[in-house]
């Protein structure tokens, strides 16, 4: 990657809006040397961002999507036991080569590509609390040792490491110590709209001015338990315009609400709101469509 004055930058990439706060933590980070940590509500884009991070430096992207169940040790290698057994009983293999049964995980993979790459460690925080302890030093010494073949797999290039953490659990102090952290805030309008535009550079705008204004005014409902997201209103846009959904209605009926709240509760407490806000007349029209 050469030195930090000649790093690669990160300027953004066509399918992926993002502010300057953002884009000067990513560069940070690279020149640094360390992983970008990027913290949000679902929705806004966490993801996506190391997809971005990739397209703009046009490098090779590896993903590793973190489950309650995943260790550590499987981002760094796999020592198959059970396919040796099975070729030393019923195969025709020199089972003595052990390096044949050893897999890499993902990071492993980031450390032997030729090129340097972007590797993302996606939802962190679903793994148990000593997961990010367990990566610390190989993510500080860029390697590994495999006890199994005697061998210690070091990187070739410091891979762009993107970690992302929905803060469903705290992290560890010395875990954070190493990062560079962004939190990624909710878009204002503004901005909004430039994301918006971005899936769909033909929408038409009386119609994003009013989906615009009732997914905010959603938004600001403190009792929801899950607000609507980045995401959730693309997705609601995309059914308006399929369906053709009159710019006049979107406001007062807010068709295909379902889009938008993914909690029964939510569903509930917005349907028993707006429909106490409608003309008696409309009511069950409403009620209705929404379902």
């Amino acid at each position: 990657m050469g030195n930090n004055s000649d790093f690669d930058k990160f300027k953004g990439s066509a399918d992926y809006v993002s502010d300057e706060a953002l884009r000067n933590a990513v560069n940070v980070a690279i020149a640094l040397k360390k992983p970008l940590l990027v913290r949000g509500e679902p929705g806004t884009g966490k993801t996506m961002l190391a997809h971005s991070i990739a397209k703009g430096l046009r490098k090779r992207l590896i993903v590793w999507n973190i489950k309650s169940t995943t260790k550590a040790q499987e981002g760094l290698y796999v020592y198959d036991t059970v396919q040796r057994l099975n070729d030393s009983r019923f195969g025709d293999k020199d089972v003595s080569d052990i390096k044949q049964y050893i897999k890499l995980g993902k990071l492993g993979q980031a450390f032997i590509s030729p090129e340097q790459v972007v590797l993302l460690i996606d939802e962190v925080d679903k793994a148990d609390l000593e997961f990010p302890n367990d990566l610390l030093n190989e993510l500080d010494e860029m390697s590994f040792y495999i006890p199994e073949t005697n061998e210690t797999i070091k990187a070739v290039h410091r891979p762009v490491v993107v970690i992302t953490s929905n803060a469903e659990k705290e992290l560890p102090d010395a875990f954070l110590r190493r990062c560079v952290f962004h939190y990624i805030e909710f878009p204002d309008p503004p901005l909004m709209e430039q994301i918006v535009r971005v899936h769909y550079p033909n929408i038409q705008d009386n119609l994003l001015r009013e989906a615009m204004k009732t997914f905010y005014l959603m938004r600001n409902i403190d009792d929801l338990r899950k607000k609507p997201s980045t995401s959730e209103l693309i997705d609601w846009l995309h059914c308006l315009m399929v369906g053709g959904v009159p710019v006049d209605r979107i406001t007062k009926e807010v068709p295909f609400v379902g889009t938008l709240l993914k909690k029964e509760v939510d569903y509930d407490y917005f349907m028993t709101r707006h429909l106490q806000r409608q003309p008696a007349g409309r009511k069950v029209d409403v009620y209705r469509m929404l379902h």
